[in-house]
């Protein structure tokens, strides 16, 4: 165990991703002063980072706490979205408030450990006469984790959720209205009851949207326009919008034109998206990705989340920021750079967080990671970790492998080949 949250002075002998080796000066929570290495072993509080790499720490701006490590527990079948949601909806009349808070808190923790500092969780409102056990499950985690991990709350709001009890969410602690329009029989008028709500509340909105192959679509155009003038304390954010990557150019720029005017950060799921999208498609199955290279080159805000983990909707998933960060390579085509910017400042902006990161001023969130590249990180995700939240160690994982050495003297090229008579 590691002394509950001490803060550290000094982190010694980290390398940065340009291959620069420093000391990071820490005070007050924030990053005082990054300065070359001396090379001195640490003193008092202090860290040595010697062989790790050191990271702005991720951020999850996507997840379903509420649903996570619930795989076992409901044995879904496997299947698309309509499938995920039919065993979720059949399994809710078993949720309690304490089920739901111990899965949570599980997952919370294995975001923690590997390096997640800040999640926001979308929850849903639940059928039946007690739709809230989710806020409260959530709510409760939020306040007993507040010391390890900011946790954001989206009020998810399906379609026969009431206004009461959109209302009630966020009086109990629920801080964005969520929503997902388009699985619904009127998706422009859903979308606009959702939006009226958050305006009479002068609250955030952060929704599903457009999670389906279909070009034709497009609540995320609607959404842009909708919101072209909320003010900055009612940040927007759109999820998955995974239509926007088989629609034509000129569609493509059309909407990317309207999401960059109204400020709306893009939050792309690949974990799930690729799992859930494209079973109708035996044939050049369709990628269930947002446009991220034109989203990004528009410059529009874009994170990277992982969604659900080991739940219906994905029975996948390691709650770890870096799968994410290789699936936005291999599948998105970003380059490692960018993917890992997308789960950790791109993450912490479309959040609304403030800036992190090993520089000078910035919120001490940071992850160090036994990689000497960010390649090797990505690639590798070595489980050797420390994590820092504003500045206090929050979490400490060290590994060890044992691997038998060979008993032949021989080296494999000396070895006797048989000849052929």
């Amino acid at each position: 165990m590691i002394a509950h949250g001490r803060a550290v002075p000094t982190l010694h002998n980290a390398t940065l991703p340009d291959g620069r080796v420093v000391d990071v000066h820490l005070d007050g929570g924030r990053v005082r002063d990054v300065v070359p290495a001396a090379g001195l072993p640490p003193v008092g509080d202090g860290l040595d980072l010697a062989g790790h790499l050191l990271l702005t720490a991720p951020a999850e701006p996507h997840a379903h706490l509420d649903k996570a490590l619930s795989f076992d527990e409901i044995r879904p079948p496997m299947g698309n979205l309509d499938a995920a949601i039919a065993a979720w909806e059949n399994h809710t009349p078993t949720l309690t408030v304490e089920g739901i808070a111990e899965r949570a808190r599980r997952a919370a923790m294995l975001l923690l450990g590997n390096g997640t500092t800040a999640v926001r969780t979308h929850v849903n409102l639940l059928r039946g006469d007690d739709p809230l056990r989710g806020i409260r499950a959530l709510v409760a985690v939020r306040e007993e984790l507040a010391d390890l991990v900011d946790i954001q709350i989206v009020a998810m709001a399906p379609y026969f959720a009431s206004d009461e009890a959109i209302h009630a969410a966020l009086d109990l602690g629920a801080e964005f209205v969520g929503g997902h329009p388009h699985q619904t029989p009127d998706p422009s008028g859903n979308l606009r009851r959702l939006l009226a709500i958050a305006q009479a509340r002068k609250v955030g909105v952060d929704m599903h949207t457009d999670e389906q192959l279909n070009p034709m679509m497009l609540t995320l155009e609607e959404l842009a326009h909708s919101v072209r003038h909320w003010p900055e304390s009612m940040p927007v954010t759109a999820g998955h919008c995974v239509s926007l990557g088989v629609v034509e150019r000129d569609v493509l720029d059309r909407v990317i034109g309207a999401v960059k005017a109204s400020g709306i950060g893009i939050v792309s799921l690949p974990i799930t998206n690729l799992y859930l999208q494209g079973w109708g498609d035996p044939v050049a199955t369709p990628r269930g990705l947002t446009a991220l290279r034109a989203l990004l080159d528009a410059g529009v805000r874009v994170a990277g989340g992982a969604d659900n983990v080991r739940d219906p909707y994905n029975p996948l998933g390691r709650s770890d920021a870096l799968e994410t960060a290789m699936l936005m390579v291999t599948a998105g085509h970003l380059s490692v750079g960018e993917a890992y910017r997308a789960v950790s400042d791109g993450a912490r902006d479309v959040m609304g967080l403030p800036v992190a990161g090993v520089r000078r001023g910035a919120s001490a969130e940071l992850m160090a990671i036994r990689a000497s590249s960010l390649e090797e990180a990505v690639a590798a995700a070595p489980h050797d970790r420390v994590v820092l939240r504003r500045g206090r160690l929050v979490s400490v994982s060290r590994t060890s492998r044992s691997v038998a050495v060979p008993t032949r003297s021989e080296r494999p090229e000396q070895a006797a080949v048989p000849m052929s008579s």
